[in-house]
């Protein structure tokens, strides 16, 4: 970093320490700042495409020929500290509106930001179909960019139901979701019943971690600093995860795999539960330790400005991917770590090498928001009262 460059952002460093209020939470900025740069780096590492026979792209991922790569998918399968950590910001802010005042702006933030991606999917797609790519080819290419819209969907829910989980202990949400989930797998696998019903685990999964951060929000449970609460939920959690996946069968992958019979994700299972739960007590440990390191000014305004494009990246990260993709199709089907069987450790390495690429890309997106949000966004920065992308009172709220 140079000497201008250094100066500008320690000014900008000043600015955002001095307009940030004293009850910050900044360790709870930190974490999701930490879950969202887990879910980006894990779908860049995971995604792959390759050329099959007929010259289709198809999506594949590297956990199917390295499966000692599945440890990547404990470090970077963060989505528990996503929902725990926008149900803490949510208990802590719902007490200052009405119900209804309060979740209908948080919805339109969730949901109004989809439209242009949506929209440029949709042309894109009618482009490349214009120019003969086939069918197949273009799912390969849209259902990993497009499926970040899961999680708003699901977040979403739980949003707009929230005024109605703080009216009981959140505590005996996430105990009545953990026994539904148990139910369903027992059902599916089990007693060999139809997998369908097991689809109410993409809400009763989720709701776990999101239950368990309006309790703590709500003061009703362990504090997010730690204590034996955090660290008996930590131990148990792995505990039950370790148990499921070796006794039980279920996958070692906190991911899905393409081509496995079975995905701890699609829909969560059990095992998925009690990872998310040990998750939740590792983020109540390192709660203090990071509010002392986000003390520092720098580092503090790193955070601030990726919550501030929180959004921007978790809607985009997998778009920048696809393009440098497409942009790469026409050297040939093998190109190394982007086209290709990611079956080895260099292909690993390979990939890393391309990343820059689509890093730069999300970066200039989040450099030229829209508009009519630049002025706000702006505000945001100088005050810090308002991480944009992820405020204390939502994972994509604002103050």
């Amino acid at each position: 970093m140079t000497v201008p460059v250094r100066r500008a952002w320690d000014r900008l460093a000043g600015r955002i320490e001095a307009g940030t209020p004293a009850t910050r939470d900044r360790g709870a900025d930190a974490l999701r700042a930490l879950a969202i740069f887990g879910v980006m780096a894990g779908h860049w590492l995971v995604t792959a495409w390759v050329v099959d026979d007929l010259g289709h792209l198809r999506v594949t991922s590297p956990l199917s020929a390295m499966p000692g790569l599945v440890p990547l998918s404990w470090v970077l399968q963060t989505l528990a500290v996503f929902f725990f950590v926008g149900g803490y910001a949510a208990a802590r802010s719902l007490g200052r509106e009405p119900g209804g005042a309060w979740v209908r702006p948080r919805l339109r933030r969730l949901l109004v930001p989809a439209g242009p991606l949506l929209a440029v999917w949709a042309g894109l797609l009618v482009l490349l179909a214009a120019a003969g790519v086939p069918p197949g080819s273009l799912r390969s290419l849209a259902v990993p960019a497009l499926g970040p819209l899961w999680f708003l969907g699901v977040y979403g829910l739980l949003t707009a139901v929230t005024p109605l989980l703080v009216r009981v202990p959140p505590v005996h949400a996430a105990v009545a979701a953990v026994v539904l989930v148990l139910v369903t797998d027992v059902i599916r696998f089990g007693l060999g019943g139809p997998a369908w019903p097991a689809w109410t685990n993409v809400l009763a999964g989720w709701l776990v971690p999101y239950a368990l951060g309006l309790a703590r929000g709500a003061g009703d449970a362990p504090r997010l600093g730690g204590g034996w609460g955090a660290a008996a939920m930590l131990a148990g959690g792995a505990a039950g995860t370790v148990i499921l996946v070796t006794g039980f069968g279920y996958p070692a992958s906190m991911v899905g795999v393409t081509g496995a019979r079975v995905s701890n994700l699609s829909p969560p299972t059990l095992a998925a539960v009690c990872f998310g739960i040990a998750q939740v007590g590792l983020v109540m440990l390192l709660h203090r330790p990071l509010t002392s390191l986000m003390r520092r000014p720098r580092v503090w305004a790193a955070a601030v400005l990726v919550n501030l494009s929180a959004m921007t990246v978790f809607l985009w990260h997998q778009t920048a991917l696809a393009v440098v993709l497409l942009a790469a199709l026409p050297s040939g089907p093998a190109v190394p770590g982007l086209l290709g069987a990611p079956d080895s450790p260099v292909w690993l390495l390979e990939r890393v090498s391309w990343l820059p690429l689509p890093a730069v890309l999300v970066a200039l997106l989040c450099a030229l928001p829209p508009h009519r949000d630049r002025r706000a966004r702006h505000q945001r920065t100088t005050s810090a009262s308002g991480m944009g992308g992820a405020g204390q009172d939502g994972m994509f709220g604002a103050h």
